[in-house]
């Protein structure tokens, strides 16, 4: 199989210079970040700070940030020769169907009928994405998770077009760029990880609101118990260690009594309404309010707080 090298990255926001990162870490890449305008800042900065981080806590060595910065390049037509000679593409564009549909049709015309093309889409469709693209065995969808150069998930996800020898090679390709690559074998809303995640929001917003815990409690509940052990112990593994005997007889008694709403929580639209936006909402006495209320120190903490955390997770320093 083909070992793939040129790529472009069609968007420069947090998520696509953080993707060109990590695939300007294979060996021999050549990245190139796609943009509509020259406005704004060197996205190739914000690389540089990603890898500073990186860099002071010892995983990599100073001379890594050129190493990789010297790989990216910037365009902005996509008739120059770096965008017209690329082997994939992964976008990284406004989450809005239409501009992504005719991203992809618009590059199906200048570049090679063998390109590859990845949406990094979280909650689209990467079927209805490709519906304009004459070549829609070669459109599959790589759900990278922010910050995606530190989160090692990428969902791949096949479309009933797909062909399997993309899906081997995108696979094999997000591997060589030190990503775990996960396959979800059909296009459904929320993919693999999202289903599970909101499937647990859905369960603690309904905790809340029926009065059970206060929502402190409810993700003190999760950190301090099963929140823990997942990065060793995940929910199948778990089923199969305690037998599925168990499992069944838990569920058999359980699961009538958790939420099932296919609607958001009336608090959630409750909460919009008095405009308790969470880390975006307005100060007031000098908190903003979601679920909780927080300082903007707080929120500062925890926003660099993530990042410290996974690298402490990921590479253990």
């Amino acid at each position: 199989m083909a070992k793939l090298t040129k790529f472009v990255v069609c968007g420069g926001g947090m998520m696509g210079s953080a993707i060109a990162q990590v695939l300007a870490s294979i060996e021999g890449a050549e990245v190139t970040i796609l943009r509509s305008s020259n406005r704004g800042p060197d996205i190739r900065d914000k690389v540089r700070d990603n890898l500073q981080q990186l860099v002071d806590k010892g995983v990599f060595e100073p001379s890594y940030i050129d190493e990789i910065v010297s790989k990216i390049n910037i365009a902005f037509d996509k008739n120059e020769e770096c965008v017209k000679n690329a082997e994939l593409f992964i976008e990284c564009v406004p989450e809005v169907m239409e501009i992504k549909q005719d991203l992809f049709a618009g590059l199906e015309e200048v570049v090679s009928e063998k390109a590859i093309f990845l949406t990094n889409t979280s909650v689209m469709s990467p079927t209805e994405i490709a519906s304009k693209c004459k070549h829609k065995e070669r459109v599959a969808g790589a759900h990278f998770w922010n910050p995606a150069h530190l989160i090692p998930l990428v969902e791949v996800v096949k479309t009933p077009d797909t062909s399997d020898e993309v899906i081997d090679i995108v696979m094999e390709t997000l591997t060589a760029a030190g990503k775990k690559p996960v396959l979800c074998k059909k296009d459904v809303p929320g993919f693999i990880a999202n289903r599970m995640q909101h499937a647990l929001w859905r369960e603690a917003i309904s905790i809340v609101d029926q009065g059970i815990a206060d929502a402190k409690t409810v993700d003190d509940a999760c950190k301090y118990s099963f929140g823990l052990r997942l990065p060793y112990l995940p929910p199948l593994v778990n089923s199969d260690m305690v037998g599925t005997q168990l499992t069944w007889n838990i569920h058999s008694y359980v699961l009538k009594h958790l939420a099932d709403n296919h609607e958001p929580s009336p608090i959630v639209k409750e909460m919009l309404e008095a405009e308790k936006l969470g880390f975006r909402a307005e100060t007031i006495d000098g908190y903003k309010e979601g679920f909780m209320k927080y300082t903007e120190e707080e929120i500062a903490e925890t926003n660099a707080g993530l990042n410290e955390y996974l690298i402490k997770m990921v590479y253990g320093k």
